[in-house]
């Protein structure tokens, strides 16, 4: 793997889409149980706040780096990343390698319509592709312990959970040990891009950093506080880490 940089107190793998995915392939050919974690402007910014979740992203088996601002950043600052792994597009290639390597799926997260819908249109998608089990993300806390003991009993390869910041990252981080799934990696919201009720920006978009623009616009009212006013507070962690150079 290749090495490690570390911005804004976050580590992020240097790695390309294909590097990514040769490494996840290692990671269920050993067996033994991995995290990873996608790091944009917004877990950068959570993760400054919150100590434990900054633990949690920097002690994961790996880490990519999902938001072309982030990239740009790592160029400024010059430890230049070699490109964007957006975990809608890592989700993907893994369903699809997933079918043609036998290995087996659990879908987490989301609302039941959604997840059972990701289960019916990838089994039609990919054929051959092994859905070891599904749940939708809402549980209470008692609860809790059943879904864990259930995903460990399905004996999945790899462990997809759409659920939000940093609610996944805590679960994995609790859990994986527990659940032993090879590679277990969080989705936020890509299942509702993979069913079709959110709709993914135009690849020129995707590629000028524009795409949380696009999402802004699909949900004004729900992505304005993390847009425009917490996410702000990159521009200072840019500028703090700038000036330490």
């Amino acid at each position: 793997m290749s090495g490690r940089i570390t911005m804004m107190g976050c580590q992020i793998d240097n790695l390309s889409m294909e590097e990514t995915l040769q490494t996840v392939e290692g990671f269920i050919q050993s067996g033994k149980p991995h995290q990873h974690v996608v790091v944009n402007v917004d877990k950068l910014v959570k993760a400054e706040r919150d100590a434990e979740l900054r633990r949690i992203i920097n002690e994961c088996a790996l880490i990519n780096v999902d938001g072309m601002p982030v990239v740009w950043a790592s160029r400024l600052l010059g430890k230049p990343l070699k490109e964007r792994v957006a975990g809608v597009d890592l989700f993907e290639a893994l369903m699809r390698r997933s079918a043609a390597k036998g290995w087996r799926v659990y879908l987490l997260g989301a609302r039941e319509e959604v997840v059972s819908e990701v289960k019916r249109l990838y089994e039609i998608k990919y054929p051959g592709l092994v859905v070891a089990g599904y749940r939708n993300g809402y549980w209470s806390e008692a609860e809790e312990p059943g879904v864990v003991a259930d995903i460990a009993a399905a004996r999945a390869d790899l462990l997809f959970v759409a659920i939000s910041s940093p609610k996944k990252e805590h679960f994995l981080g609790q859990y994986q040990d527990q659940m032993k799934i090879p590679f277990a990696m969080g989705v936020g919201g890509t299942f509702d891009v993979a069913v079709g009720r959110v709709k993914r920006a135009p690849v020129w978009m995707q590629k000028s950093g524009l795409e949380w623009f696009y999402r802004f616009l699909q949900e004004p009212r729900r992505m304005f506080r993390r847009y425009f006013i917490e996410d702000m507070a990159f521009f200072r962690l840019f500028l703090k880490e700038a000036l330490r150079r």
